[in-house]
């Protein structure tokens, strides 16, 4: 594996760019629309999720070298040093603190370092501990949109970033039970408790169900707490949401079978990209509709 491709793996990419699309997104709610400030908040973002990524992957090396899933990655692989991670999440970590922190500000910085801190420090260990620990390391999705929110001036006690940050928090949880229901005999070879040890793929799906419903509804509180203004973007989220709830049904009368659990996996994702996408874009539409009118 080439040095590219390991540092590409072990900073998880996909992960670090739906963090800081999430970042831009709260940067776009509150400042109605997208401006310069928004690059060193993203760029700030995109650094600390990475070097968040990196020393996951160290830490729990040992398990992953257990999993089919991970067993390839560039540390259990042998492809890169443990010691080379090391000083790499910690140059991604300082790199990011110090970039919020000098275009940002404290209050923005401080939260990119609490993501971080509780990535690492809380939700990866209490991994080991409880098949629940997704529930309390939801916190650290809820954390980025708050960062553009800060970046862009606005403040953490206003009711409409505590709903875009519930809507993040809840989303996490059913994103990574569907990929639970898809790999859980891997996480149970590495050590890790999970509730496919307590519950059938039936029992998990059907809470899984539950989640995605309730995911669903957290978008549709985002018009009700004045986070859009354009009825467009409000019609288009309920389309999002019953999206959302056709996977979840399909997921629920699935009967285990994993072409279900992939797609809607799949469509967790897509529709967590599509509320995003909408509420940068709402601003704009808003702007439109008004010049027509």
């Amino acid at each position: 594996m080439s040095v590219g491709r390991s540092v590409a793996v072990l900073t998880k990419v996909r992960i670090a760019g739906l963090s800081t699309l999430s970042t831009a997104t709260g940067y776009a709610v509150f400042a109605r629309g997208l401006g310069w400030g928004v690059l060193p908040a993203c760029g700030g973002t995109l650094l600390l999720s990475a070097g968040a990524s990196v020393l996951n992957e160290w830490q729990e090396r040992e398990a992953d070298s257990r999993m089919e899933r991970t067993r390839g990655r560039p540390l259990p692989a042998g492809a890169m040093r443990p010691a080379a991670a090391l000083v790499l999440a910690a140059l991604l970590a300082c790199s990011g603190f110090a970039v919020l922190l000098s275009a940002s500000g404290l209050t923005t910085s401080l939260l990119g370092l609490l993501a971080f801190a509780w990535y690492n420090g809380v939700y990866t260990p209490l991994k080991r501990v409880t098949a629940l620990a997704v529930i309390p390391g939801a916190l650290i999705g809820a954390i980025p949109p708050a960062i553009g929110w800060t970046a862009a001036g606005g403040r953490l006690a206003d009711p409409r970033v505590l709903c875009l940050a519930f809507f993040f928090f809840v989303w996490q949880v059913p994103h990574f039970w569907l990929l639970l229901l898809l790999h859980g005999r891997d996480y149970e070879r590495a050590g890790f408790p999970t509730l496919t040890s307590l519950l059938s793929p039936r029992g998990l799906a059907r809470l899984t169900f539950i989640w995605m419903m309730t995911t669903a509804a957290s978008s549709l509180l985002l018009p009700l707490y004045g986070l859009t203004s354009s009825p467009l973007v409000a019609l288009g989220l309920v389309a999002a949401a019953l999206f959302l709830g056709w996977h979840g049904v399909r997921v629920a009368r699935g009967g285990g079978d994993p072409r279900s659990f992939r797609a809607a996996f799949h469509g967790v994702n897509a529709f967590a990209l599509l509320v995003m996408l909408q509420l940068v874009a709402d601003p704009y539409l808003a702007k439109m509709i008004a010049w027509w009118r």
